[in-house]
């Protein structure tokens, strides 16, 4: 095709080449009347990909799934998976891979359609996707860039002209989402389940081709890839675990193997602080809490060495040894990452062995009189404490001092102190009122302006302009806690 060409698209299909086992070839479903809605021009760019002619009506064909690339190989991926503890065979029940596009930098990063209808792994369901959830997705996962944490990217929104029906009817929408892969804890577990050891072996070696290439010449490359994934989350779930971040269904299936965050479902941002947070509506006993986060990124590691143990030695017992060791780095690993993040937040550049008590004890005040979690440590940067419970205490007065104790052991200016901070602690989150707000105006009404300026005010989280300031202001209160659905 023409569009291929004058877009600028570049697929290639690796996975594809994999045992077929793991897919299942099949097009996206097409959609009556394909609209784009949204289009990210700064993912656009960094693809290679030209802005204008993606809002071609061939191109948003494509993105509907009405029209196939050329050079694409769309399949539906296979994997298994924990969910909430329990395993179950899953895979790609509403999404399609397109391929692999290749940048002009030489990056490789998967193309998904998520929305693009039934395929083999739909379990019943209509594998189609509402405009609210696709849209809230793009919002998360762009405000996760501009916070500087891995993160899945989004291209593109593009509206059905179908209805989909949940508890009630809803518009339906395509999501074209950008990912290093799509390689996840519950493809290792799927293989490890239902095929062989050399298919297994397969999709190891690809996956440290893709992902991991140092590691290729180690003498025992599939021990230092799990050393590598433990690395990647500890250090990722560290900084979930500094903004705030809840990601609300930590199932294995939703864990990737390159480290980015994926599968914005009932995920949000925390306001009060308080580690047993929760808002997934279907986590009830919260297993995927604030606080219970890196201990399931544990818990989810420990599901991904248990299949590479036919890998790692022919010793069962030797495999599982070698796995233990290096599972047994994870905890600090996130500790070493979470601290150094906290230090940030507290602009403080060297370590000394009570910082770890001097941050808890913060915390604990912050739990005590209900602070908000991004405002507290806004405050802190500038110095402005405000009315309120926290501030307003004798425990919060003596923290203060020797917290500035703690500063003055330091020899680096206050300037260079409060840029640190400023650099570390975001005046702006998508605060779960604001991006209801968005999505209502978007879905009830068809007006993308309060998404577009919310959008526009989280680009640079870290910026403190006046302009970011209305943006700032926690939830009204409310005698009903915000709850988050998954969006299926």
């Amino acid at each position: 095709m023409t569009i291929k060409r004058e877009t600028g698209w570049n697929l290639d299909n690796s996975y594809a080449r994999l045992p077929n086992l793991f897919f299942s070839n099949l097009n996206p479903t097409p959609v009556q009347l394909p609209k784009l809605i949204i289009l990210n021009d700064h993912v656009a760019a960094s693809l290679g990909l030209n802005a204008h002619d993606l809002q071609s009506e061939d191109s948003v064909a494509v993105l509907a799934g009405n029209l196939i690339l050329d050079d694409s190989s769309p399949l539906a991926q296979a994997y298994a998976g924990h969910q909430f503890g329990h395993f179950n065979m899953l895979g790609d029940g509403r999404a399609i891979l397109l391929g692999e596009h290749i940048t002009p930098d030489g990056n490789r990063v998967d193309i998904q359609l998520k929305g693009s209808g039934n395929t083999p792994y739909s379990r019943g369901g209509d594998g189609r996707a509402a405009l609210g959830p696709m849209l809230r997705e793009y919002i998360i996962s762009e405000a996760m860039y501009a916070l500087r944490i891995p993160t899945t990217r989004s291209l593109a929104v593009v509206t059905t002209g179908e209805s989909i029906f949940r508890e009630t009817e809803l518009p339906g929408a395509i999501l074209t989402r950008v990912a290093a892969s799509h390689l996840r804890v519950g493809t290792f577990q799927y293989a490890a389940r239902f095929t062989s050891k050399q298919e297994l072996q397969a999709l190891a070696d690809y996956t440290i081709k893709r992902h991991y290439p140092d590691v290729a010449a180690d003498e025992n490359q599939y021990l230092s890839l799990l050393h590598e994934v433990i690395k990647t989350q500890a250090s990722l779930i560290a900084k979930w675990q500094l903004v705030g971040f809840i990601h609300g269904v930590m199932n294995t299936d939703n864990m990737t193997i390159s480290g980015e965050t994926i599968d914005y479902g009932p995920c949000a941002f925390m306001d009060v602080y308080d580690p047993a947070t929760v808002f997934s509506s279907i986590d009830i006993q919260g297993r995927y809490s604030y606080g219970n986060q890196p201990g399931i990124g544990g818990w989810n590691l420990s599901r991904f060495a248990e299949t590479l143990l036919p890998l790692l030695h022919d010793n069962q017992d030797e495999a599982i040894k070698l796995a233990e060791d290096a599972l047994s780095d994870y905890n600090e690993l996130f500790m070493n990452h979470w601290l150094v993040g906290m230090r940030a937040k507290l602009g403080l550049f060297n370590e000394e062995q009570e910082d770890e008590t001097l941050i808890q004890d913060l915390l604990n005040l912050m739990k005590k009189y209900r602070a908000d979690y991004t405002n507290t440590f806004r405050a802190l940067t500038f110095g402005t404490f405000e009315n309120a419970p926290l501030f307003e205490s004798e425990e919060f007065t003596k923290w203060n001092e020797m917290w500035q104790a703690r500063l003055s052991r330091q020899s680096e200016s206050e300037m260079t102190v409060r840029e640190l901070m400023k650099n570390n602690n975001p005046a702006v989150i998508p605060r779960n009122h604001r991006v209801e707000a968005a999505l209502e105006a978007a879905v009830e009404r068809d007006d993308y302006s309060v998404m577009e300026q919310l959008l526009n005010m989280m680009s640079k989280p870290y910026s403190h302009t006046p302009e970011q300031a209305k943006y700032c202001t926690p939830p009204p209160p409310s005698t009903q806690a915000y709850q988050t659905y998954c969006g299926t």
